[in-house]
């Protein structure tokens, strides 16, 4: 082989694995770690390579590095499908490695448009951040969905997050991806007026949010709730199983035992491993107690009104609580199957326990206590935002439950917990979160743990919740603007570039 070759091939080894590298280390700046400035210099290292690149090179370029994101980002996949899936290690393995590869591949196609619009520093600088929104965007509906590690969340703990009851953690990775830009621009010392300027709106925007965090967008209750979320701890190994469903449905009872007289009670996402028609006396006592106590109980279980289904996954208010929530956005392979008829009974992973739910309705009214509203999102809908700030718009504070007993002693339950955080900080709402084993904590409207039970621990986390009146900004609008903003910009640059192309081959 000719050695200008073997320069070649040795060229582009390095850049593909720089891009790998820089892609796994981008969770760093998440939690929990919160390293927040890793964000900024790993989407610096792959803007870098994809200045005057074809669009095949650029979509190949961004593959490399979604993959490395994603492979260090969600490694607690593989925990859920070889320590609680029923499957090999090699299957494991594998699956984790081509689900993240999917995810590279979708991370990556909004990439294309880098080798569209004009390569220069004005338009680089314009571009990007749209890109990269519209990217984050993307793929939070795509195949039904995976807004995962997102820059904004990044941002949770600094300056940046007074942006966020404005325009949520979207315009918060707009900013992001923008001072990776303005970065990129200094490092290749292009040294232009529009970086300059660039440059100080950056600084501008991180000034700002520190104001930002000053305004209060909503308005207290007078009355504050007291509240006991229940961590019941149990085995993911042992929820489902039939021998153990009368000791958990006792173990949750003796828990609750001296929070009776509280005013919200929770048990989390599939507390009561039992379909709603074979439990329905217990509830009915549940109910009585409550209600005799001044308590509203609401609790996970599946629900149905036909023992042959639909089935749901729902949140149900009993005793001084009305109501009952149905999840509408479901994980696939632990909550559904996709292709059903084509999957079930080739593997122990496409049988798990309480996986052919069916979807709630979109408009579901909220639960109530106490005449306050509670915008509830079970487990993965905590994700959502423009979900949450539907849900949350009319309501005074939010309730998210979870099993995150799916992940083990990951950074899975710690991620998903920053997004709690964010939901909060985006539509002013004090929030509480009750899960099987962790994190279970109680959140005040601008996204601050102020109790917190330890993870792996049986316990009861009790406090007080400040229900709050009033809609940000966020709650109103949700990603809208941002997004719209973002696909114009990028549709305007590449038009640009295509024009400018096809005048200049004339």
């Amino acid at each position: 082989m000719p050695n200008c070759y073997k320069d070649i091939l040795h060229s582009q080894f390095i850049v593909y694995a720089s891009l790998l590298i820089a892609g796994a280390l981008f969770p760093l700046s998440l939690a929990p770690f919160s390293l927040w400035p890793v964000a900024i210099i790993s989407i610096a290292a792959l803007l870098v390579t994809l200045q005057k690149q074809t669009a095949k090179q650029a979509f190949l370029r961004a593959t490399v590095y979604g993959f490395g994101l994603f492979s260090a980002g969600v490694s607690w996949v593989y925990i859920s499908m070889y320590n609680f899936g029923g499957v090999s290690m090699l299957f494991a393995v594998v699956g984790t490695a081509l689900f993240c590869l999917l995810l590279a591949v979708l991370f990556a196609l909004p990439f294309i448009a880098s080798a569209l619009i004009p390569q220069r520093s004005t338009h680089w600088l314009l571009g990007w951040p749209a890109i990269w929104v519209v990217g984050e965007w993307f793929r939070s509906w795509i195949l039904t969905g995976f807004p995962w590690l997102y820059a904004g969340y990044s941002h949770s703990d600094t300056w940046l997050n007074g942006w966020a009851p404005i325009g949520g953690v979207l315009l918060l990775s707009y900013f992001t991806a923008l001072t990776a830009a303005v970065l990129t621009q200094l490092l290749q010392r292009r040294l232009c007026k529009t970086t300059f300027l660039s440059g100080l709106f950056v600084i501008a925007v991180f000034l700002s949010g520190y104001g930002l965090q000053k305004i209060h967008w909503t308005e207290p209750s007078p009355k504050q709730l007291s509240v006991a979320l229940v961590q019941p701890n149990i085995d993911q190994q042992d929820r489902w199983s039939p021998a153990n469903r009368s000791q958990t449905l006792q173990q949750l009872l003796v828990q609750s035992e001296n929070h009776w007289g509280t005013d919200i009670l929770v048990w989390p996402e599939g507390a009561l491993p039992v379909l709603y028609t074979q439990i329905k006396t217990y509830l009915d006592n549940i109910d009585r107690h409550a209600s005799a106590h001044q308590t509203a109980l609401i609790t996970g279980l599946p629900t149905n009104s036909n023992p042959l289904g639909p089935y749901y996954n729902s949140m149900l208010a009993l005793g001084e609580g009305q109501g009952k929530y149905d999840k509408t956005r479901l994980v696939p392979f632990g909550e559904y199957v996709p292709l059903e008829s084509l999957v079930r009974g080739l593997n122990n992973f496409f049988d798990l326990p309480m996986s052919s739910f069916s979807l709630g309705d979109k408009n579901q009214p909220p639960l109530v206590v106490q005449g306050q509203k509670i915008a509830t999102a079970i487990c993965y809908e905590i994700a959502y935002p423009n979900l949450v700030a539907k849900n949350s718009r009319n309501t005074s504070m939010i309730m998210t439950t979870s099993n995150d007993a799916w992940f083990g002693d990951s950074i899975g339950p710690h991620q998903h917990m920053q997004m709690a955080r964010m939901r909060a900080i985006e539509n002013a709402k004090p929030l509480m979160r009750g899960t099987n084993n962790g994190i279970t904590a109680l959140v005040d409207h601008r996204g601050k743990i102020y109790s917190q039970l330890e993870q792996f621990s049986k316990d009861v986390l009790t406090g007080y919740i400040e229900p709050r009146s009033g809609a940000t900004p966020f709650s109103r609008f949700a990603s809208w603007p941002v997004v719209i903003l973002s696909l114009f910009s990028l549709a305007m640059l590449t038009f640009c570039g295509i024009r400018r192309r096809y005048i200049g081959a004339e």
